[in-house]
C-alpha cells in the first residue's frame, strides 16, 4: 500500500480495505505523478478508485473551480461513482455534482454555478451544457473517461474528443474499462499524452471466491420458462442479459402474466423508474433483473449471484463485461447460459478459456448433468417440467 503513504489523512483513515486491488496499485501513483492513463482490468476489480483518489488528491476544493470530470456511458455508472467521491470526500472541501440526462437541466445549472470541484456526468448532457456555456471546460484539468470502450465508440467519439480539446491545455486524461481493443487505444492515442498503458487480466486478481461457468441446453421458446423457474429460487439474485429490446418486452409480457419475481431494465426508463426497479432489485422483491447490455452498462449491484445469458453475447467482450458482474471482491458465484443449438458454434469461441460445465434443469433446480466442456459432442438434451 505504499501509495498510501503520499495520500492526505482523510484517505488513510478511510481506507478500510484488507488489499489494494492491481489496477489500483498501477494506476493511482501514475495519475499522482501526472500521468495519461489507458487503463483495462475486469469488472469489479476496484477500477473506480484507482482514478477517484487521485483525483481527490490532485484537485483543490478550496479553489471556486471545476478541475476535472469524469465522463460515463449511463445514468446509473454516474449516480455510483457520484455516491463513491461523496462518501471519500465528506468531512473536505472536495464538492462534486452530477450532470446526466433524464434530471431536471436548470438545477444542474444553479449547481455548475456555485463552482463543483468535480463533476459525473453522461455525453449528451454535458454537451448541451457546454454548449450553453454552462459547464466552462477551459478550467478543466483532469478528465476520466470510464468504460471508455463506449465512450469511445463511433456513437461517442467526436464528442467526446471535442470536449477533451476543449480542457485546459495542460490536462490529464485516462480512460478505463473491462476491455479496451487495439481500435479503441488508437482513437485515445489521438488526444492524450504518451498515455502509459496498463493491463490487468482475471487471473492476476486476488479471489478467494470461485467462478462457475455454466450452461443449460434449451430450446429457444422454452428460454422464458426456464427463467420464470429460476426466478422461484431462493437466495439467487441474477442480472440477466438479452440481446435486444424487441426480445426484452417479449420476456416481459409472459413473465409478468405469470407473477414471477422478474423485472426489466430499459434504457428509455426514466430516473424515477430505474431507481424504483434497482430498489426492489436490492430489497429482494426481484430475484432477477432482466435488461440489454446498454441499460445494464455501469450497474454495480452488490451480492450478485448469477450472470444469466439468456442469449449468447456476440463478442467475447460482451461475454465479459457481463460475467464480470457476479463474484465481486472475492464472493463465489455463477455465470449461467441459457444455450440453444444454433448458439453452440458461438458460445464455444466465447467460453473455451473457462471450462463451462453443463448442467439441467429439472424439478426446480439447477443440477450438474454432463460436465464435461462444450467441445462438439452431443449431449442429453434439458428436461422439460410437466
Amino acid at each position: 500500500m505504499s501509495f498510501l503513504e503520499g495520500m492526505s489523512q482523510e484517505v488513510k483513515e478511510k481506507w478500510k480495505f484488507e488489499n489494494v486491488m492491481p489496477i489500483q496499485e498501477q494506476m493511482i501513483p501514475e495519475m499522482l505523478a501526472g500521468r495519461d492513463v489507458v487503463a483495462e482490468s475486469p469488472t469489479g476489480s476496484g477500477k473506480t478508485l484507482a482514478y477517484v483518489l487521485p483525483l481527490l488528491e490532485l484537485t483543490d476544493g478550496t479553489k471556486q473551480q471545476t478541475q476535472a470530470l469524469i465522463i460515463t456511458p449511463s445514468q446509473e455508472l454516474s449516480m455510483q461513482i457520484v455516491n463513491v467521491i461523496r462518501e471519500w470526500t465528506e468531512g473536505t472541501p472536495v464538492t462534486v455534482t452530477q450532470l446526466i440526462g433524464g434530471a431536471n437541466m436548470q438545477r444542474q445549472i444553479e449547481k455548475l454555478k456555485k463552482k463543483p470541484t468535480i463533476v459525473v456526468g453522461t455525453p449528451g448532457r454535458l454537451a448541451e451544457l457546454i454548449k450553453n456555456k454552462k459547464l466552462k471546460m477551459g478550467d478543466i484539468r483532469h478528465i476520466i473517461l470510464d468504460e471508455g470502450d463506449q465512450l469511445l465508440s463511433r456513437d461517442h467519439r467526436v464528442g467526446v474528443k471535442n470536449m477533451i480539446e476543449a480542457a485546459h491545455e495542460s490536462r490529464q486524461v485516462a480512460v478505463v474499462s473491462a476491455t479496451i481493443t487495439e481500435d479503441i487505444e488508437d482513437v485515445a492515442l489521438r488526444f492524450m499524452n504518451n498515455p502509459l498503458r496498463l493491463k490487468v487480466t482475471a487471473a492476476e486478481m486476488p479471489s478467494s471466491g470461485k467462478i462457475v461457468h455454466s450452461y443449460v441446453k434449451t430450446e429457444i421458446r422454452d428460454k422464458t420458462d426456464v427463467l420464470r423457474g429460476l426466478s422461484h429460487i431462493q437466495g439467487l439474485r441474477a442480472l440477466a442479459f438479452i440481446n435486444n429490446v424487441d426480445q426484452l418486452r417479449m420476456k416481459e409480457m409472459k413473465l409478468q402474466y405469470e407473477g414471477a419475481p422478474v423485472a426489466v431494465l430499459y434504457s428509455d426508463m426514466n430516473k424515477f423508474e430505474r431507481q424504483e426497479t434497482l430498489d426492489k432489485f436490492r430489497k429482494g422483491e426481484i430475484r432477477i433483473l432482466i435488461a440489454t447490455d446498454l441499460a445494464a452498462r455501469g450497474l454495480d449491484i452488490d451480492g450478485l449471484t448469477h450472470v444469466i445469458h439468456v442469449n449468447v453475447p456476440h463478442t467475447v467482450e460482451q461475454y465479459v463485461h457481463r460475467s464480470g458482474r457476479t463474484g465481486r471482491a472475492g464472493a463465489d458465484g455463477e455465470v449461467l447460459t441459457l444455450l440453444s443449438y444454433p448458439e453452440e458454434r458461438d458460445y464455444r469461441k466465447l467460453a473455451k478459456g473457462y471450462k463451462p460445465v453443463q448442467k439441467v434443469w429439472h424439478g426446480g433446480k439447477l443440477i450438474e448433468g454432463n460436465s464435461k466442456t462444450v467441445s462438439g459432442q452431443k449431449t442429453a438434451p434439458a428436461k422439460k417440467k410437466k
